[in-house]
Order: structure tokens, then sequence, then C-alpha cells
């Protein structure tokens, strides 16, 4: 089994021994693949919708790993119990629903070892709820998958504030600037372009609500350019 660029990124932040829950597993692949290849010992793969799940149950068997997984049907981190896991996984989704899903059962998500994230969408507001709620992101990387950039980032619970000193770190993690590669390049000026976009369309429409939307977009812009 082949794994995509955007699911290898995402099983390479996986420490090698340790036990995982993978939540939203859709097919197992993340799970499957690391239990394959001796990288973990066990894993729990856990969605919400008994369809996915049971795709995730056929790869399993089909791999002949019944006991080393465990499977489980419920919501979000709601089917882990304190300490079963190691590390926890939670990809594919948005970065608000991700937010919920740890606010869910806080004991669960503060107590693991490590949270790897990778969301789909509002990555901004997922940044924003992890260091205003006592996460620290220790690593963020890109990684470039069917012409879209997917944001992957993994974070612990430290009980610190760790809010950033300017709010362009929560749209683009502190950690990503310490690998200005060409992928990085290409994140930055498409904010850049999507921003100026949004500045187009206000283009010509006058009231005080919109001169200070356009200011705002002006700013982070500019900020933007300086990451660059």
């Amino acid at each position: 089994m082949k794994l995509t660029d955007r699911l290898y990124k995402i099983a390479s932040f996986v420490t090698d021994g340790k036990r995982i829950a993978d939540i939203g597993t859709d097919h197992g692949y993340i799970p499957v693949y690391l239990l394959k290849n001796n990288k973990i010992p066990f894993a729990i793969l856990a969605d919400i919708n008994k369809g996915p799940l049971e795709n995730a149950r056929k790869e399993v068997r089909h791999n002949s790993l019944e006991n080393k997984t465990d499977l489980r049907c419920g919501s979000g981190i709601e089917v882990l119990e304190k300490g079963e896991v190691d590390e926890i996984i939670i990809a594919g989704m948005g970065g608000i629903l991700i937010a919920d899903i740890l606010e869910a059962k806080k004991e669960v998500a503060q107590n693991a070892e490590k949270l790897i994230l990778q969301p789909m969408q509002a990555q901004e507001e997922l940044r924003k709820y992890l260091l205003n709620n006592g996460y620290e992101i220790m690593e963020e990387t890109l990684e470039n998958e069917d012409f879209r950039i997917y944001e992957i980032m993994t974070a612990k619970y430290t009980g610190k504030n760790n809010t950033p000193e300017d709010e362009i770190y929560y749209e683009v993690g502190e950690k990503l600037l310490n690998n200005k590669n060409e992928l990085f390049i290409e994140f930055i000026n498409k904010k850049i372009r999507s921003n100026k976009a949004i500045l187009d369309k206000l283009d010509g429409i006058e009231s005080e609500t919109i001169s200070e939307k356009r200011r705002e977009i002006e700013i982070k812009i500019k900020k933007l350019e300086n990451l660059l």
C-alpha cells in the first residue's frame, strides 16, 4: 500500500514505538501503513460514520492486523480514554471542527504526548485555539498534493499561553518560517493574491465598514509580503 504525499507526510510525524489513535480514519491507511512497517505497536482507528469504519476494518483484515488494532465508532476523541494512546492524529477536517474535537474531551487531548493535525481549512482558527488554550505548536510543514498546499502541524499541551506577538502568525504558523523553501513562497504568494482579489471586489464600494475592511486587508498583505 502506497500512501499519498499528504498521508505519508502526516504518518512521518508519528514517533516510532508509540501507540496512536487515528480520528476520522476513513480507510485506515495511515495506521495500517505504520503497523505494516513496524513503526508502531498498536492503533485505535475511529470514525463517526459506520461506512468509513467498515472500509478501515476491511483494510485491517486484509493486512491481518486485527490483533494490533481496535476500531471504534464515535465522535472525535470522545471514543478514547486518558492514557490509552500516546499520539493522536486528526486529519482531513476543518480547523474549527478539530478545535471542537480537542475541546470536547480535554483530558484526553491534554494528556497526549503529541497531536498531529492536518486541517483542510480554517487553519488560522485552529492555531488560535491551540495557542490560546495552553498548547504549543511544535512543528509545522507544507505538503503539495493535487495542486493544493496542505498545512500539517504537531502540538502538545504545556498549559502555557502561547499567544503570538502578531496575529499574522495565526494565519501563517511561526514554525513555517523556519523553512522558507519554494513551497513556502508559493503558499504566501497565494495568500497575497487571495487578499488582493478581495480588495479588487471592494473597489468602488464606499462605507466606513468597507474602508476599515480595506485597511485591514492592506495591512495583512504588507505583513505577508514581509514574511517573504
